[in-house]
Parts: structure tokens; C-alpha cells; sequence
């Protein structure tokens, strides 16, 4: 295999992953490889059935490779006993999720804070960083108004400063403009973009067009392998 260059924040190398049900096998991702370098904005498209939800799952440590080889930051995540993968999971990624994932009745500081808090981090640190993080999102307004007082729009502004709370290496964004207006999913993209630009490597999954052309790159995946790698 070769050397981990340390300017590439993910290396997955002849990546596959099968899942059996009886005697019936069905591939999910087919020998799939690429390198993303720290700072990049990339964005994996391909429609429903495509793979791209099972290579999110690997990417995120959620799930594992059925063969092949996944590197996160210089790691290789088929090393790690599973205690050290759900630290790496908490520290290396912040997930954003269509769904937004929030606690209901809970504030946007609440919900900002709340991972680290499970992470021990001391609660005067928790606050002034849930603050930091939410006005760098334009919701410095907002920091007391809990989620069922916030647009959909909103609320994916606190899933996102919720993932950057553990400061992570990468960002996985997974359809994070699914569940709001065109309108919110520009302003959105505009968050990305800007962090970005501040140096943050950001991995987002969609199956649209219009959304996957604001990133700097973007995987076509199909069938579970991987069509086209286009810089934009």
C-alpha cells in the first residue's frame, strides 16, 4: 500500500463492502479508492442505491469495510479495538445530519454544548464555545431559543455548530440540506463554504446537482463505484 502523504486528511484503498442476508449477497461499494487532502471541500453524489450512505457510514466509523483499507488522519481505522474507534468517532468528526438530530425542547446552547459535556470538557469552556460557535452561524440571537422555536434552516445552523464543538478534523455532512427550503440550503452552503475558507476539511454527501456544485470537488458514485472525481 502506499505511504499516507500528511497533507491527506482520508485514504480509503480498494474500499469494498458486501452485505449478506441467507445465501444472497448484495455489494454496496465495489473496490472503491481516493485520497482527500486536508482543507478540501468535497462533495459525494450519486442517486438512491448508489453506495454513497454505506461510504458515509465507513467514513464516519460507524460502519466498517467489508475488505480494503480506510486511513483517517494518518490512522488506520482497522487498528483501532472498538473503545479507541468511538474516541476517534468523538474527537476526529463532527457529523451533521439531514435530520438535524436536536434535542427537542432543549436550547441551541443546550444542544451545542451537549457533546462536550459527555467529552468532560468543564462547563465555563462548553459555554463560551457553544457561543463562539453558534455566532460564527449567525445564531448569536438565538443562543436561548429551543428547537421547536427555530426554522428548519435554524435548526441545521445548531446541528452544524454542534459539530464543530469537539473542534473536529473533518466534517461529515450527510444530505444536510434534505429537510429545509432552497432559500436555507443557499445560506447553508454560504456556512460551508466560509469554514472552508477558515481551513476545515468538509466531506458532504447529497444527490443534488445544485448542492454538490458548491464544493471544490466532487466523487460520482454509481452502483457502488465510483464514475467520475471532478475538481470544480
Amino acid at each position: 500500500m502506499s505511504e499516507f502523504r500528511e497533507d491527506n486528511m482520508i485514504k480509503v484503498l480498494k474500499l469494498s463492502k458486501i452485505y449478506k442476508i441467507g445465501e444472497v449477497e448484495t455489494v454496496a461499494l465495489d473496490n472503491v479508492s481516493f485520497e482527500i487532502k486536508k482543507g478540501e471541500f468535497v462533495a459525494i453524489m450519486g442517486p438512491s442505491g448508489s453506495g454513497k450512505s454505506t461510504l458515509m457510514h465507513i467514513l464516519g466509523i460507524l460502519d466498517l469495510p467489508t475488505s480494503g483499507e480506510y486511513i483517517l488522519d494518518g490512522q488506520k481505522v482497522s487498528q483501532l479495538t472498538e473503545d479507541e474507534s468511538a474516541e476517534m468517532r468523538n474527537k476526529k468528526i463532527g457529523f451533521i445530519f439531514q435530520a438535524f438530530n436536536l434535542l427537542p425542547r432543549t436550547t441551541a446552547m443546550q444542544n451545542v454544548m451537549l457533546p462536550m459535556r459527555y467529552a468532560n470538557i468543564p462547563k465555563e469552556e462548553r459555554f463560551k464555545k457553544a457561543k463562539k460557535y453558534l455566532e460564527m452561524v449567525g445564531l448569536g440571537n438565538r443562543l436561548d431559543h429551543t428547537s421547536n422555536q427555530l426554522s428548519g434552516g435554524q435548526q441545521q445552523r445548531v446541528a452544524i455548530a454542534r459539530g464543530l464543538a469537539m473542534d473536529p478534523a473533518i466534517l461529515l455532512a450527510d444530505e444536510p440540506t434534505g429537510n429545509i427550503a432552497s432559500v436555507q440550503a443557499e445560506e447553508i452552503m454560504a456556512i460551508f463554504k466560509k469554514l472552508n475558507k477558515e481551513g476545515h476539511t468538509i466531506v458532504m454527501i447529497t444527490h443534488e446537482p445544485d448542492i454538490a456544485k458548491h464544493a471544490k470537488r466532487i466523487i460520482h458514485i454509481k452502483d457502488g463505484r465510483i464514475e467520475k472525481d471532478e475538481k470544480i
